[in-house]
């Protein structure tokens, strides 16, 4: 996995932090966010009606903002089993490449070039 969060992963991240009523600086520093990209991110999830703000300066989950969260649980979980399943595949792959290609244990010279000149 990445150690870079994509643009969704920090949605979701802010919504989160905001699923339990949350001001501006709660949500930038559990987020891990500078003010500007806080600002950034506010600005986004406010306009798709994802959270709104509650007593001035309390921004609480919407159902819309409930239901983005529920849907990308389920996209990261489906996420984590695929990167599971290819690392899975690419153990296989090593593997059936170190029986084909490891040289030393054969004996066998791989790149002999024959009596025609050919390898």
């Amino acid at each position: 996995m990445s150690k870079y969060r994509d643009r969704l992963q920090i949605i979701a991240d802010v919504l989160s932090i905001v699923s339990g009523k949350a001001r501006k600086t709660r949500i930038m520093y559990q987020a891990n966010l500078s003010y500007r990209l806080l600002c950034r991110y506010l600005d986004e999830v406010l306009d798709a009606g994802l959270v709104e703000p509650e007593d001035g300066d309390r921004y609480v989950l919407t159902t819309k903002g409930k239901k983005f969260l529920s849907k990308h649980e389920e996209y990261s979980k489906r996420c984590r089993s695929l990167e599971e399943h290819l690392n899975h595949v690419n153990n296989e792959k090593t593997v059936l490449e170190k029986m084909c290609f490891n040289e030393g244990k054969t004996g066998r010279n791989l790149s002999r070039v024959d009596k025609s000149g050919k390898s």
